[in-house]
């Protein structure tokens, strides 16, 4: 096969990986193989038909055994906020009453964040509470 037709396979199946189908980045990475077996061609590296396929083999399982997983993790992987301790002790204010372990929706920094109190008093509604930690989304509020 000519170097550009290897290449055309490819992108192919980059295309197809990248636009209409999830295959979990398989056609990525056979996408890829091809394209090294066409620049193969490109610099003159010239196979007879049967070795080019042999080699597109052993390329594209090759990346799949390799390289597939931890790329796939990293790229998949959710980002994680972990802790944050910028907000630690600062006042918010909750609209509703709010028992001990209960959780409310409340309005902080201009969006809506989910409030549960994890003191031992209860919150009353329109009182001001201490952020004790934040967690995703959800502040972990205690009464002043």
């Amino acid at each position: 096969m000519a170097w550009w037709s290897w290449c055309i396979l490819g992108v192919v199946l980059l295309g197809i990986e990248l636009f209409a189908v999830d295959a979990q980045f398989y056609l990525v990475l056979a996408g890829l193989a091809a394209i090294i077996v066409g620049l193969l061609g490109l610099v003159g590296i010239d196979l007879p038909v049967w070795a080019q396929w042999i080699s597109f083999a052993v390329l594209a399982l090759g990346l799949v055994f390799t390289v597939r997983r931890p790329i796939y993790a990293m790229l998949m992987s959710k980002p994680t906020l972990g802790k944050i301790s910028t907000d630690l002790d600062k006042r918010v204010v909750v609209t509703q009453e709010l028992a001990p372990g209960k959780s409310c929706r409340i309005e902080y920094r201009g969006s809506g964040w989910t409030a549960v109190n994890v003191g031992e008093r209860p919150i009353a509604a329109g009182a001001a509470a201490r952020i004790d930690s934040i967690d995703g989304l959800t502040l972990h509020v205690r009464a002043l």
